[in-house]
């Protein structure tokens, strides 16, 4: 017998496992080729905020003649238009194939055409790449793409003042990479066709133009060569430069008299709109500063050196009506009335730092809009005091976090806003808003996590490894950042460096930077495993093909070190086992808990050397079982990345699959329950596999594109969570039925899926009235969430029936035909006494709803095509009240008294309104008849004498208001709802009136169906002999 040993064994069942992961794979993907977007059109996310901080801002757009129209470009998360000066807000780009906005400009002659160009500006480490320029003709409404799809980033568009198909547009080119597509566009056609005016070389695109207001064949455009990569930043170089044409972009002549020369950076072109002599730039250069001529750039003058953090703003603004008030935008926003001699930074406080948009009114200096990573703030008073825009959600996450309260908070880092929580749903009628939130952590945030076991232990972080441990009842924080002994060299860490607590201890902890550290208590101490990067000296890789050194204009801006870890995960099946990825290429695995250390990039096919490993995940099912994605956009590689290990990372397979180029992968995650369910976040939206990467389908329906950077699934509630990098995070309330959409429910005509546990509540109302500047995000739906497939359209009616353990029905719910996932939500109540559809509204009073369940199994049915499905819900009491269920029983058999009561008195209502209708008629008839007998008339009088007493005692009047007596119906009303809103058995004194309450209503509908039997007959009686119209009868009032 021949028997397999050492690695040739290893081999073969690493081969047989494999290939069984691949046929399961395959058999699956039989059943999720059949899932489209059409068929998760009815799964509806929530965006929960937060928007107390905003986000980055590049340009503005305002209709000078309307300036309450205004157009927001930000660097992530799309467009945004206000048409009443910001108190509302309206996303207007958000079905389009990018969420990064460069510059946004309305034609002057004509506000409804309105160009973006897409791709930030910003040269950021983080910044979004574009697709070109867009079009509407509708003020927002709709776009078109008109192409310059591999500009990627675009600085400015202006548009000409009485021609609006003469367009510029400042290409940047790519941030990452030389290419072709950069430069100043112009088009003559609207877009139709385009003309590259102004192309240095493949390194070297536009920044900034602008467009003489009164002799428009006279346009400024500022040349700029820089170049970022993984391991820095090159931003500036010989081919930059200030450049003017007066023959409408033919001919170019460079601005050189009076600038300085040598290695130059970003440039900003500013003219005064009421002296077109007058230009200002703000140059990057050794000898760069601020710039002024008034020959429309023949000469120039040196008015100061000011030039803050150039290759990130290089802004400057000038006052329309004061050639001597200029703002240069920056960290601070910089002052000066003289003409740029002399600044100061004092005039704008007390709002968010780092300004990269300003609009300042033409009509009115005082009125100013300015843009920064904080978001959009107003002046109208010349900068002196501000008024913040808090209703946006802009927030650029970078990585989240939750606890496992409940509800559960969420947590996470954002670009230059620090680290914050808030809760996924709140106890509020209103929703989740501002208030919140909580902070965190300062700084620019990352990582945030949560221990699981204790909710006061958060950790958290700011750029460049600044770890610490943070308290929120007590606001203290430490910092537990790992420190070399004295004489080692010094750490490494990222921009954004990785944390992890163990998934087998939450008292251990790992840090991520060019080591992994490990620690057991919580990081009081720490130890540390080797180097882990490729040790690469950065300082010997050539940028544009020159090295970085001193003379370079600003050098490795944004990336303090390089050769750090970006990504760490440990097993939930093996503790120990260890995955890390860096930014400098590697994936490394440990199996001993970080002893020793095996490298296997080399393993993974086809990701090119120094490619960015954007994250590692760890599977939940199968021990050797890993994901990995890598981020190539740092080495100018737009390709998605995706990989699977079976067997510790000895080898990898491709899982990119159908994932579009373009949209570089930030994150995946494997469902906790289903081996098959996988989703990753992209720069442009996130997709879901059905069949392990097989196959992948876009998340859209209400979601936008946008960069998702994070992705979590609560352990306990089963939400997916997105931590966008533009548009805050996003919550798709349980995703049982992602998660059980097998090929088996795919096959079937109908399908119930599991219902997760549903708690009650009473929602209270802590806010008055807040008008429509506020942002108040949704809370989930209140109640069981059932979620139900249909292969196809259903011809017949979609009942839900909810029902006790004796079988007792209690609700009965229609659901929706649609073929596809449905959802319904079953409020845990009781029915309502009167269905909603049935009742008018009366004075004085609201319909109560029905008595809250008591807690406990529920069984639900779906019923559908004469197929019948059931599942068991759980629903819980509200976890922060302790209460009988004596006490229980009592509230809900009260309710249902007063609710039986509710039932008649609104029948009585309803009656005695239809009698009191027909009898206000009948008089004005009467009117109208030559001849009516004494006798009819005052019979008519005494059946109404007779409805007004009885509708005075039901629903009230004037009068009884004035004396403080309460009608019986409003009685009712009032009573249900107060002992339905509390949590506990009725008081004495609500007992009291439940037991009074049917004296007083039976009475009432006694003399009520005694009109209806008695007089009412006896009148018509007198009418067909009169030969008057007769009443139509009305039925009587069944007694409660």
């Amino acid at each position: 017998m021949y028997r397999l040993g050492g690695k040739n064994r290893f081999a073969v069942i690493t081969f047989l496992i494999v290939g069984l992961a691949f046929l399961v794979g395959s058999a699956y993907g039989q059943g999720a080729a059949k899932v489209n977007e059409e068929l998760l059109k009815n799964l509806q996310w929530r965006c929960i905020g937060p928007a107390i901080m905003g986000g980055r801002i590049d340009d503005f757009a305002v209709v000078e003649s309307q300036p309450w129209i205004i157009y927001a470009g930000t660097a992530s998360g799309g467009l945004w238009k206000t048409t009443n000066n910001g108190v509302t807000w309206e996303p207007i780009f958000d079905n389009e194939n990018t969420s990064t906005i460069g510059a946004v400009a309305i034609a002057p002659s004509d506000p409804s055409i309105v160009w973006v160009g897409t791709g930030e500006p910003a040269n950021r480490q983080s910044s979004s790449w574009g697709d070109g320029v867009y079009k509407s003709t509708d003020g927002g409404k709709t776009w078109t793409n008109m192409g310059l799809q591999e500009s990627h980033h675009i600085g400015r568009v202006v548009i000409h003042p009485t021609n609006p198909n003469i367009v510029y547009v400042a290409a940047l080119g790519h941030l990452w990479g030389a290419n072709k597509e950069r430069g100043l566009y112009k088009t003559a056609d609207g877009g139709k066709t385009w003309d590259n005016t102004l192309f240095i070389n493949k390194d070297t695109g536009c920044v900034d133009v602008a467009i003489d207001p009164r002799s428009p064949d006279t346009v400024y455009a500022a040349a700029y060569q820089r170049r970022r990569t993984g391991y820095g930043f090159s931003g500036g170089g010989p081919h930059s430069g200030l450049y003017k044409t007066t023959d409408g972009g033919t001919t170019w002549t460079q601005l050189t008299n009076g600038l300085p020369t040598g290695d130059t950076g970003r440039i900003g072109i500013g003219i005064y709109r009421n002296d077109t002599n007058i230009v200002y730039a703000i140059i990057e250069n050794k000898d760069g500063g601020v710039f002024r001529s008034e020959d429309k750039g023949l000469t120039w003058k040196k008015m100061s050196s000011t030039n803050p953090r150039p290759m990130y703003y290089s802004n400057i603004r000038i006052d329309p009506n004061n050639d001597q008030r200029v703002w240069v935008l920056g960290t601070r926003m910089y002052t000066s009335e003289d003409g740029g001699i002399n600044f100061r930074t004092d005039v704008v406080t007390r709002i968010h730092v780092d300004h990269h948009a300003m609009w300042i009114n033409p009509a009115n200096s005082n009125h100013m809009i300015v843009g920064s990573d904080g978001g959009i703030h107003f002046s109208y008073d010349r900068g002196k005091t501000w008024d913040f825009v808090n209703t946006l959600p802009l927030g650029q996450f970078y990585e989240l976090g939750v606890d496992m309260r409940k509800p559960y908070n969420i947590y996470g880092g954002l670009q230059d806003n620090g680290s914050w929580g808030g809760p996924s749903a709140t106890m509020y009628r209103q929703g989740i808003t501002n208030e919140d939130w909580f902070s965190v952590g300062g700084g620019d945030g990352f990582y945030v996590q949560v221990d699981p076991t204790d909710p006061t232990i958060i950790y958290a972080e700011s750029q460049n490894g600044n770890l610490f441990r943070f308290n929120p009842k007590t606001g203290e924080q430490r910092s537990i950042r790992p420190m070399p002994k004295e004489g080692e060299t010094r750490y490494q860490f990222n921009w954004n460096s990785p944390m992890l607590i163990s998934p087998h201890n939450p008292s251990t902890i790992y840090y991520g930077g060019n080591r992994l550290f490990k620690s057991i208590d919580r990081g009081e101490t720490w130890t540390a495993s080797p180097n882990l990067t490729t040790r690469t000296d950065r300082d010997k890789l050539p940028i544009m093909g020159v090295l970085v050194d001193e003379n370079t204009l600003s050098p490795h801006d944004g990336i303090s070190f390089y050769g750090t870890m970006i990504t760490i995960s440990e097993s939930p099946i093996k503790e120990g086992l260890l995955y890390v990825g860096t930014d400098d290429g590697n994936l490394q695995v440990s199996r001993d808990g970080s002893k020793t250390w095996k490298n296997v990039i080399e393993k993974v096919p086809g990701v090119p050397k120094r490619t960015y490993v954007s994250r590692v995940v760890a599977s939940n099912f199968e021990e050797g079982r890993a994901y990995a994605t890598f981020d190539g956009h740092r080495n100018d590689d737009f390709k998605p990345y995706v990989y699977i290990t079976n067997n510790y990372g000895e080898s990898w397979k491709s899982i990119s699959g159908n994932l579009p180029m373009g949209g570089t992968v930030n994150v995946i995650r494997e469902h906790p329950k289903n081996a098959d369910l996988l989703f990753v976040g992209t720069e442009r939206g996130a997709y879901v596999s059905f069949d392990r990467g097989g196959n992948w389908i876009r998340l859209k329906n209400n979601l936008p594109i946008v960069p998702v950077d994070d992705i979590l699934i609560h352990p306990r509630d089963n939400d997916l969570l997105f931590g966008t990098h533009g548009r805050s995070i996003w919550v798709l309330d349980d995703i049982t039925p992602l998660e059980q959409l097998t090929s088996k429910v795919l096959d079937s005509e109908a399908y119930l899926f599991d219902i997760r546990p549903a708690m009650m509540f009473n929602y209270y109302s802590h806010k008055g009235n807040t008008g429509h500047k506020a942002f108040i995000a949704p809370n989930p739906p209140f109640g069981a969430i059932i979620s139900y497939y249909l292969k196809s359209e259903s011809t017949e009616e979609v009942k839900i029936t909810v029902m006790d353990k004796a079988g007792e029905v209690i609700r009965e719910i229609t659901g929706p035909k649609e073929s596809g996932i449905n959802r319904i939500t079953w409020d845990l109540r009781y029915p309502p006494p009167v269905p909603p559809e049935a009742g008018e509204q009366v004075r004085y009073r609201r319909a109560p709803m029905g008595p809250f369940v008591l807690p406990g199994e529920y069984a639900v049915k779906l019923a559908v095509g004469g197929q019948g499905i059931t599942r068991t819900v759980r629903v819980e009491g509200d976890t922060r009240i302790v209460v009988s269920e004596a006490d229980r029983k009592a509230q809900q058999e009260a309710v249902f008294t007063l609710n039986r009561l509710y039932i008649s008195a609104y029948a009585a209502n309803r009656a005695s309104n239809d009698i009191k209708t027909q009898l206000t008629g009948l008089k004005e008839r009467l009117k109208k008849l030559p001849q009516v007998p004494d006798d009819v008339t005052s019979a008519v009088d005494a059946v109404v004498k007779q409805i007004d007493k009885i509708q005075e005692k039901l629903v009230g009047s004037p009068e009884l208001r004035r004396r403080g007596i309460t009608p019986v119906f409003s009685e009712i009303s009032r009573l249900s709802s107060g002992i339905g809103r509390y949590t506990g058995a009725p008081t004495p004194y609500q007992a009291e009136r439940v037991r009074v309450l049917p004296g007083k209503l039976t009475p009432l509908i006694e003399e009520l169906n005694t009109v209806i039997e008695k007089s009412i007959p006896e009148l018509n009686r007198m009418m067909n002999e009169n030969n008057i119209p007769r009443l139509i009868p009305v039925k009587p009032v069944k007694m409660p």
